[in-house]
């Protein structure tokens, strides 16, 4: 098979076609992206405008919103350019980046999440001990390395897949750039390249993932301990929801870039990948953040500072 010229653009097929219920589903897709930007930035705001969350709970959801912003941001706006415009085509530097930024926030969400299951289990299995075992120092070491370890991994995976010799058949079968995509177009051997890849997706899934279950295991110990029902009730209930959001990213996650290659397919990688590029993001403001009564609390008094100014 001829080999391609690597300087040339590929071509993203995209996720809809032309029909009325594609445009159905294209509006759909983008008034949750715009719902979930919207959500993300309002919870970046509150949290650094109220000092009574000025705290590192909700210094790591600040940080979730805005890898959940960056996100968006990465995959939506290309896609809906691509579909309204009809020009496909991005450029194997514009395919990098897309690949760079896709992995790094995904890798860092993976070790955010992890820390703020940590997080959680310091407040409610160790009440008294928080300011000590989950210090500012701490939490600010949090959000770092998980920022730089998903940083370092993007970097990899988006130098590694470049560094391949593509065939004429340059189309991507997908709505952004994902490595695993990418990779089946190459014409060369890329098994060492996918062994690697699945040592560091263990590393950057399976890793934060059983820390998580861990954090929420011995929490859900603590809360059977509680005497009040309406108590253990509650944090039952918090708890599963955010044990929800857990497994829908990760679930989604493991699905794309752990499977056998024999296993996959194109179709289902794209359907797939929609749910923790786009549906995530939406519903990590509204089960980890809108619930909770501090955050509704500086709502209220945002809102109430807003109705005041506007009838002076």
């Amino acid at each position: 098979m001829k080999i391609w010229n690597t300087t040339s653009d590929f071509i993203l097929l995209g996720l809809f076609n032309h029909t009325e219920a594609h445009l159905f589903l294209f509006v759909m897709v983008l008034t949750i992206a715009f719902t979930s930007l919207v959500g993300n930035a309002l919870m970046i705001f509150l949290i650094h405008q109220d000092a009574r969350l000025h705290m590192p709970m909700y210094f790591l959801l600040s940080q979730l919103s805005l890898m959940d912003m960056m996100l968006v941001s990465t995959v939506v706006p290309k896609m809906a350019a691509d579909y309204l415009t009809g020009q496909k085509s991005i450029s194997p530097a514009g395919c990098g980046l897309q690949i760079f930024f896709f992995i790094t926030l995904e890798g860092g969400e993976c070790f955010l999440l992890a820390s703020m299951s940590y997080d959680r289990y310091v407040a409610i299995c160790h009440p008294l001990r928080y300011p000590f075992l989950m210090s500012w120092q701490l939490c600010l070491r949090m959000a770092v390395g998980s920022w730089f370890l998903g940083a370092a991994d993007g970097f990899m995976q988006a130098a590694a897949t470049l560094s391949f010799p593509f065939c004429d058949a340059h189309e991507i079968n997908h709505f952004f750039c994902e490595a695993p995509t990418l990779v089946r177009l190459a014409c060369a051997d890329t098994s060492v390249f996918e062994n690697v890849m699945y040592i560091c997706c263990v590393l950057m899934l399976l890793v934060p993932f059983s820390l998580i279950l861990v954090s929420y295991s011995l929490i859900f110990a603590a809360v059977l301990k509680m005497h009040s029902r309406e108590a253990r009730k509650k944090a039952f209930a918090t708890c599963f929801s955010h044990l929800s959001v857990v497994g829908l990213f990760y679930g989604a996650a493991i699905f794309i870039y752990m499977r056998p290659k024999s296993y996959r397919s194109a179709n289902h990688d794209k359907i797939v990948s929609v749910f923790y590029t786009i549906f995530t993001p939406l519903l990590n403001p509204i089960i980890y953040s809108l619930r909770n009564s501090d955050v509704k609390g500086a709502l209220r008094k945002c809102m109430g500072q807003c109705a005041a100014l506007s009838h002076e």
